[in-house]
């Protein structure tokens, strides 16, 4: 049983179409899998920060475009934000940035494959 201290206080949980789909995508811009228990995908990026992919049970269908109105945000360790880039330009995903913006910080917005977007940020 893990200890209080090494709990998440907390983390993000996405529904997901195809559970390894999505973890191939996240795994090559940089994340860390650490357990797959179906449905269940459980990642870490930059050794801190807790993400769950959830696949959809069958027959249930999610309509829409998901995420609507959120970033789900990561900070940039020391590998920087255009390493991040250039692992997104290599997959060919639809990505914008990074931009300088007046809080202070790059950014960089990645879309995944079911329509979530990701804020990866550095300060400027």
């Amino acid at each position: 049983m893990e200890s209080e201290t090494a709990l998440a206080t907390s983390f993000v949980k996405v529904l997901v179409s195809d559970g390894e789909r999505s973890a191939r995508f996240y795994e090559a811009l940089g994340f860390e899998r650490v357990q797959t228990e179906p449905p269940f995908i459980h990642l870490k990026w930059g050794g801190s920060s807790d993400l769950y992919l959830v696949s959809i049970p069958a027959g249930a269908g999610l309509e829409g475009r998901r995420g609507v109105g959120v970033l789900i945000g990561f900070r940039v360790g020391p590998e920087g934000l255009d390493a991040v880039a250039a692992r997104a330009q290599k997959l060919g995903v639809s990505f914008e940035g990074p931009s300088l913006h007046p809080w202070h910080t790059r950014e960089l917005l990645i879309t995944d494959p079911d329509g979530y977007r990701l804020n990866f940020i550095e300060p400027a």
